[in-house]
């Protein structure tokens, strides 16, 4: 099968031919129909995510029609669309899985990162952890759902309940904030966008998506906020967005990764305000937020390439020259 392929952190995929994967007990092989292009994506391919599968198919938000089962997969027929999402594997028995915290499994294991993704005609994944994708959305319209929509729905849940979060910040207006943003207005909350300081084009979709105000991050919004999600890689937004919620209220880290937070002064996070991190997410966040985004409905922004071009669309995406979510499709 044809598949982008990465050798070595820091250098561009290549495209090959490879082995097509078969499934072993409790896994299905999928025909990959479109696979979305993630932030993890850059951070795994310029290795600022330690030790990789290598080689290494990247993606991890997948949408695919399951071809072959192996046993013990009955429960998903083939000619079934599914989603493959970030959390590819749990072991069911340490302290975390056994306490519905899944996502922080000792021993988990990450499509696209530890395990081959869907840059690819074909991949393998647990069946376990595949979910059958509302007819609402097209193969193209559902990838971004699979991980962009996922962290960004554990991200809003972690910001706290509507009535003590109205006035929501978003740092960081891509992939992930164009899809919670939606959510979180449907819920009654107020959207209050930060993009980079001058980037008035991302500004103008942000309004378009139903936010109340945009700026830039370097700016302070008109009223204190309730809580903030930071989406965006870049750890001094932790300070800007401490200096912009009230006392008593929560900034969400919603990434995998993030530069440096600066040294700031105590009384930013005095007044019992808090910053709490996300980390990946469970099969029941992922239940929940499919049957949940047809129904606001979520409508997803999306750039198509070609899955040959997956060079160019990660390109793009490093320099937030993407509108929403880039979205590869396969063309061989």
């Amino acid at each position: 099968m044809h598949a982008m392929i990465l050798e070595k952190p820091g250098t561009a995929l290549r495209e090959t031919e490879v082995p097509a994967p078969s499934p072993n007990v409790g896994q299905v092989k999928v025909r990959v129909r479109a696979c979305a292009v993630c932030r993890t994506d850059l951070h795994v391919v310029d290795g600022e995510l330690p030790h990789p599968k290598l080689p290494l198919i990247p993606g991890h938000e997948v949408v695919g029609e399951v071809v072959e089962r192996g046993a013990q997969a009955e429960h998903l027929h083939v000619g079934t669309r599914v989603g493959i999402p970030w959390l590819g594997w749990t072991c069911g028995h340490c302290q975390y899985c056994r306490t519905n915290r899944e996502n922080l499994c000792d021993e988990a294991r990450f499509t696209g990162y530890t395990i081959d993704g869907g840059y690819a005609e074909f991949a393998v994944a647990d069946a376990a952890f595949c979910f059958p994708l509302p007819e609402f959305y097209n193969d193209v319209e559902a990838a971004p759902l699979l991980c962009a929509g996922l962290i960004g729905y554990r991200s809003l849940v972690m910001a706290g309940p509507v009535q003590d979060s109205t006035r929501l910040g978003i740092y960081g207006f891509g992939a992930a904030a164009h899809i919670v943003a939606q959510v979180a207005i449907h819920q009654g909350r107020e959207v209050y966008a930060f993009t980079r300081p001058g980037k008035r084009s991302d500004m103008e979709f942000a309004r378009s998506m139903g936010a109340v105000w945009a700026g830039g991050s370097d700016e302070l919004p008109p009223y204190k906020l309730d809580a903030a999600i930071i989406f965006a890689p870049v750890g001094p937004l932790v300070v800007a967005a401490l200096r912009a919620v009230r006392k008593g209220c929560r900034v969400v880290c919603g990434g995998i990764h993030m530069s440096d937070i600066p040294s700031f002064p105590y009384s930013l996070l005095w007044e019992e305000r808090s910053i709490h991190s996300v980390a990946n997410l469970t099969r029941a966040d992922a239940q929940t937020f499919l049957s949940l985004a047809p129904t606001v409905p979520v409508r997803t922004e999306t750039e198509t390439f070609w899955m040959s071009n997956a060079n160019e669309a990660l390109e793009r995406l490093r320099k937030g020259r993407i509108r929403g979510a880039a979205v590869l499709v396969p063309n061989w």
